[in-house]
């Protein structure tokens, strides 16, 4: 067994912490309060090449393995949960269906704009009435002559209404079976006439990245629009999720590692009682258990990245991941809003910040509920 990362995935930490701290850190506050999208940090992420990290180098890519495209979101996150919201939902969600199941010609016309930071991509799973349970789609998608016919809404889509966001994947009910419903993915483009994409404000959580509910009223799209194979829908999608659990899974780490450093040095600086508040055992011991917490999720998280790369399963470690970095990352923030006693409750602090990016984690892209009932699948019960 070896733990030590190769010298180019030190490189890519250190590069993205550098970055993170010096062009993120400094705007993050500002558009948390305004709830501003900022399309020159994604222009610049992009020219950095965190986009489409995992593409081959023939798409525009960088060709890069699981771990190094993790450790990006993870030192991301580290800082500002809004950016690295972005950056997850674009390579995860948005490039990742399109990677794995698109054709050579589907791969050659959308895949390189998509890794320059000047084109995002969504992926339209959820709706208002079918969240933890997928196949409640109601969206439908017929096939009239060699056009989809798309109709229905999605909701809570990750970099779905900016002028940047190319477009989606969309998962629609295209048939029936047997009495059950057959899911297909198609691709729809931004200005495809009767596509509608609207914001979302008011966001307690990830309020510098774009949320959107996206209406679908007799959306037309060409026949070779369709993503793989009609009936492979919810195939594609729940695989997409697999691998979008690693990136939830960095986000949830790289939080909690950032709330843990906010809390140790808040506490050797903060005196009372005439020494630092991280020389009372009790605040001593509480740091001592996140440092405990943060390295058993950076343990599970990169295992089961290595198993992806070695073309193994990694269902099973993937929910692992997701749901233990999200919990930790809840207990992280938590307690070091505590170590920073009434200062952590103010805005003037990151980690008010912290602490309201972490409640996502517990619900996006499978809620920490649905992630035992995957495990618990997955071990024989």
């Amino acid at each position: 067994m070896n733990f030590d990362l190769s010298p180019e995935q030190i490189m890519i930490r250190e590069t993205v912490r550098e970055f993170a701290e010096r062009e993120v850190k400094p705007v993050a506050q500002e558009l948390d309060e305004k709830s501003e999208f900022s399309y020159e940090l994604t222009r610049k992420i992009g020219e950095l090449g965190l986009f489409g990290m995992n593409i081959p180098e023939k798409f525009g890519g960088q060709g890069l393995d699981t771990l190094s495209y993790i450790i990006a979101v993870e030192e991301m996150a580290r800082v500002d949960g809004s950016q690295a919201a972005t950056l997850a939902a674009h390579n995860s969600l948005g490039i990742g269906p399109l990677l794995d199941y698109g054709t050579e010609e589907q791969k050659l016309k959308y895949l390189p704009s998509l890794c320059t930071g000047t084109g995002l991509w969504s992926f339209g799973l959820t709706e208002p009435g079918a969240g933890s349970d997928s196949r409640g789609s109601k969206t439908t998608a017929v096939l009239d002559g060699d056009e989809w016919v798309i109709n229905g809404s999605k909701i809570f889509i990750t970099n779905a209404s900016v002028d940047i966001s190319l477009g989606c994947t969309v998962q629609a009910v295209s048939g029936e079976q047997n009495g059950n419903k057959i899911f297909t993915t198609i691709i729809v483009e931004k200005d495809t006439p009767g596509f509608r994409r609207v914001p979302m404000h008011n966001k307690m959580m990830w309020r510098a990245s774009d949320t959107a509910e996206l209406f679908f009223d007799d959306v037309r799209v060409p026949k070779a629009n369709l993503l793989g194979k009609v009936g492979d829908g919810s195939h594609i999608m729940l695989h997409t999720l697999d691998g979008g659990r690693l990136s939830i899974g960095a986000m949830g780490l790289g939080l909690a590692q950032g709330a843990f450093e906010m809390a140790l040095a808040y506490a050797n600086e903060r005196q009372q009682f005439g020494k630092p508040i991280a020389k009372f055992q009790i605040n001593a011991f509480k740091l001592a258990d996140m440092a405990l917490k943060v390295e058993l999720a950076r343990n599970l998280l990169y295992k089961a990245c290595w198993l992806k790369d070695e073309h193994r399963p990694y269902s099973k470690e993937a929910a692992m991941a997701k749901l233990y970095c999200s919990e930790v990352a809840k207990e992280v923030a938590d307690e070091a809003v505590q170590i920073h006693g009434g200062y952590g409750l103010m805005k003037d602090y990151a980690i008010e910040r912290f602490y309201r990016d972490q409640r996502l984690l517990q619900i996006g892209e499978g809620t920490s509920e649905i992630q035992r009932m995957v495990i618990s699948r997955l071990i024989g019960c």
